[in-house]
């Protein structure tokens, strides 16, 4: 069994650890409060801090990061902790393997896949492909090795209070009550099972033919806001849910007291049309396949 350094303890890196522990590796969750799940390791740091961040990872074989700051503070935050991670990494020696997203890509007229450019032209989605740009060529120069994963929009238990799938969509469903939704409720959307995302992370933390590129976690096939309501209700054994879709110009107006609602406007492109990951490559190469969308949905249900 090996060691591993996880930083973050949301909803991604709390599935993480979970999985290394329930492998029998040792572990250690790093973040700024020191929680995280029972049976690791808990350290108390600040991830900018690369001397303690490398003090930390000193024997590990695999470094993930699966920090995520608040949308706003991207542009601030995420350099000194990126920075912090080649760092770690290149004093170690672990893996560094890299939780990402699908923003870098920005708008996109067909199924995305890695091979795709690096093109958006918003602000933060750019501190994410330098990330990626930057941990990727010390891969090339042979100070690290590095590899990233990528998902759609999370769902799944554990799932935090912005998923889109989770209490703002759960509780008024269980209720019978309408739930209001920001985007379309018939256009097609990729959604990436929690767990996937971990196993993901896993495999190509300790596989080297995942190395030296980035992967899109196993998804399962494209669904509608619709779709998943019907599906939830009749898991449940209810009617399908009142789907309401507020008028863009309330949700613009909205962000203007509240940061989460404002930084909508910047993926607004990812639900006004179909938006498809192709996750092929990674299943291909690696035999992982996605949860299905029903016992992904069970799961969230019941957690």
């Amino acid at each position: 069994m090996g060691k591993h350094v996880v930083v973050g303890s949301g909803q991604v890196g709390t599935h993480l650890a979970r999985k290394l522990l329930q492998q029998g590796h040792e572990v250690t969750v790093v973040t700024r409060s020191g929680s995280g799940p029972d049976g690791a390791r808990k350290v108390a740091a600040d991830v900018a801090d690369r001397e303690r961040l490398t003090e930390v990872t000193r024997g590990a074989d695999v470094l993930y990061n699966c920090v995520n700051p608040q949308y706003h503070r991207w542009l601030t935050d995420w350099p000194p902790m990126a920075a912090s991670f080649l760092a770690a990494a290149e004093a170690t020696g672990a893996v560094l393997a890299i939780l990402g997203n699908l923003y870098p890509y920005g708008p996109v007229a067909a199924p995305i896949t890695e091979d795709l450019p690096l093109a958006s032209t918003s602000p933060k989605a750019q501190v994410r492909a330098r990330m990626w740009t930057d941990a990727l060529a010390a891969h090339e120069a042979g100070r690290i090795r590095v590899t990233e994963v990528r998902g759609s929009d999370y769902y799944g238990p554990g799932a935090s209070d912005q998923s889109y799938l989770g209490d703002r969509f759960l509780v008024p469903l269980r209720a019978g009550r309408p739930v209001m939704l920001p985007w379309p409720a018939d256009m097609p959307h990729s959604w990436t099972y929690l767990p996937d995302v971990a196993e993901a992370l896993i495999v190509a933390g300790s596989d080297e033919r995942a190395w030296g590129r980035a992967w899109h976690v196993p998804t399962a096939e494209p669904l509608t806001f619709r779709e998943i309501g019907e599906r939830m209700a009749a898991l449940l054994g209810c009617p399908p849910p009142r789907l309401v879709t507020l008028p863009w110009p309330v949700v613009r107006a909205a962000g203007l007291f509240s940061s989460m609602l404002g930084e909508l406007r910047h993926v607004r492109y990812q639900f006004v049309a179909p938006y498809v990951l192709d996750s092929s490559a990674f299943q291909r190469t690696f035999g992982v396949v996605p949860t299905t969308i029903e016992q992904g949905l069970k799961a969230t249900l019941d957690g």
